[in-house]
């Protein structure tokens, strides 16, 4: 279980690290077309997502009295259907602002490293506390790494788009 999540987290941040990298310094912020974000905005929304996520594994947990990873399915479900469109919840909605791609791009790889260190870290089974997602129960560390990745996943063909958006015009 941990090896195959810890190789899930390095290929889908590297892919969503090498999509950053071939934005250019301008394009990162260019809107690829109306009501969309930019690639910086996207980025960005994955850097507040899932900072400091770790620190819930830290926090309360209990030992899970059902199957640890019986929430996948559904996160599956909302987040791999690309074509549904969902409203950012506010805490991490990204401002419009300039973004730099440096600083992009060192922000996901400290969240690459944080993920697949608390994959090796901490027991996956276990049920965090302190946080939840609407209408989910609470989450194993297994399945909030599986969010993250998920998410990012469909963030990271939401950054194809904008890029080839950005290339046609």
């Amino acid at each position: 279980m941990k090896s195959a999540i810890q190789n899930i987290i390095l290929e889908t941040y590297s892919k969503l690290d090498d999509l950053i990298s071939s934005f250019s310094k301008e394009e990162i912020n260019i809107v690829p077309f109306e009501g969309s974000w930019t690639a910086g905005q996207t980025a960005q929304h994955i850097i507040l997502a899932y900072s400091g996520l770790t620190t819930l594994f830290a926090g309360k947990t209990e030992k899970t009295t059902r199957e640890p990873d019986k929430n996948i399915k559904g996160l599956d479900s909302i987040f791999l259907d690309y074509t549904t469109k969902y409203q950012s919840p506010e805490n991490i909605k990204p401002p419009a602002i300039e973004y730099e791609k440096g600083t992009l791009l060192a922000s996901v790889k400290k969240i690459q490293n944080d993920l697949y260190e608390a994959a090796e870290t901490y027991d996956l089974t276990l049920t965090c506390l302190d946080a939840k997602i609407p209408g989910f129960e609470n989450f194993t560390i297994y399945e909030w790494l599986h969010f993250a990745i998920i998410h990012t996943q469909r963030h990271t063909h939401q950054l194809k788009t904008i890029y080839e958006h950005i290339k046609k015009q």
